[in-house]
Formats: structure tokens, C-alpha cells, sequence
């Protein structure tokens, strides 16, 4: 590998390392300022909403096909679709998302088939 790629691979893994230790040892700092006997009443409010709108966004962006062709949408549509089924038989995480991206990667293989001969 060249040194750029390496240089890419080490600023995304210093990257990824702060998005997780920075808020961790700052929350820690936090806590025992406070020195609560209750860490949830030392917590801040916006804290508790952080996890629901990063699920949110990754869910918004995920409704988006990359490309803006029919054959993008209806796969979006039918992994959508079967998720959505799965989770309501199976009530877990696992399994909506297997099947899903499964469907998902399915109708893309196959449009791509039909579309080029």
C-alpha cells in the first residue's frame, strides 16, 4: 500500500477513536465534578436524546438509494417492505436486518441482470 492509503487508514482510526473516547472521558470529568449519588440526575438532558437521532439519521439516510434509478428505489422499497415484516413476525434486530439487506442486495443483482442482457 502507499503511504496516502495509510495515512487515510490512520487518521479514520484516530478519528473513530476520539468520536468514542472524547465524549467517554468527558461524561467520566463530568460525573465526578458532580460527585451525584445519583449518576442519572448528573446526567445531562441532551444526552438521553443523542442515541434515538443518531439511529434516526442512519435510518434517513439509509431511505435514500445512492443512485436515482428505478432500480435503486424499488430495492429500497422492498428491503424496507421486508424488514418491516420480519421484525413484526420476529419482534428482534437480527433477523429484520439479515433479511432485509438480503432482499435489498437481491433485487439490485437482479435488476442489474435483467438490465444488461
Amino acid at each position: 500500500m502507499d503511504s496516502k492509503l495509510w495515512l487515510a487508514l490512520l487518521v479514520t482510526a484516530v478519528g473513530t477513536l476520539m468520536m468514542r473516547a472524547l465524549p467517554l472521558l468527558w461524561m467520566r470529568r463530568h460525573l465526578v465534578r458532580k460527585q451525584a449519588a445519583n449518576p442519572l440526575d448528573a446526567m445531562p438532558p441532551w444526552l438521553t436524546v443523542l442515541g434515538p437521532l443518531m439511529i434516526a439519521a442512519m435510518f434517513g439516510v439509509s431511505l435514500v438509494p445512492a443512485s436515482s434509478t428505478p432500480a435503486a428505489w424499488l430495492a429500497t422499497a422492498m428491503g424496507v417492505l421486508v424488514t418491516y415484516v420480519v421484525w413484526k413476525r420476529t419482534q428482534s434486530l437480527g433477523w429484520p436486518v439479515f433479511a432485509g439487506v438480503a432482499v435489498y442486495g437481491a433485487v439490485i443483482v437482479l435488476g442489474t441482470a435483467t438490465a444488461s442482457g
